[in-house]
């Protein structure tokens, strides 16, 4: 949405890239997050095979229980990154003036990145400041990158 936001003024066409990005960052997320989870539930299930003493003393079938579920993680960062894009994306559909629009994308992204860091570190037993903290950061970073390189990009002369 910062991307548009950077070079068109039309609030449709920025919902449009919302809707759009919503569901590309979820589906992209989804994907990541099986890829990265099945690999280490191979990696974890391949040291259990190699640790035979240790398969033999907890019993297999067990042990595959405390395995990571690739598809519920997957699962869960689609649906974490769905309800993420979409609170921007329902603030900027009753803005009508850009400049207003894209302020209101900010803060309003700015906060649900706060509530989201503090959920995640609290249900991950984590310092909740510091995730708050980084998770804003790099939401921000990601704004910022996002928006400079479309209005860089438009700037000189590319197009969009």
């Amino acid at each position: 949405m910062m991307g548009v936001g950077a070079v068109k003024e039309d609030v449709r066409a920025m919902l449009l890239a919302g809707f759009a990005g919503t569901i590309a960052g979820a589906c992209s997320m989804a994907i990541g997050e099986f890829v990265s989870v099945y690999t280490q539930y191979d990696v974890e299930l391949m040291q259990m095979e190699r640790d035979v003493k240790y398969v033999k003393e907890t019993g297999e079938t067990e042990q595959r229980k405390k395995l990571p579920n690739p598809f519920q993680a997957a699962l869960a960062s689609a649906l974490s990154f769905s309800v993420g894009a979409l609170v921007p994306l329902l603030a900027a559909a009753f803005i009508t003036n850009y400049k207003m629009r894209l302020m209101v994308v900010v803060v309003v992204a700015s906060l649900a990145l706060v509530v989201f860091g503090g959920l995640g570190a609290v249900w991950g037993k984590t310092p909740v400041v510091r995730s708050c903290f980084r998770v804003l950061v790099g939401g921000w970073m990601a704004m910022a990158v996002t928006f400079g390189l479309i209005k860089a990009l438009d700037s000189g002369g590319v197009l969009l």
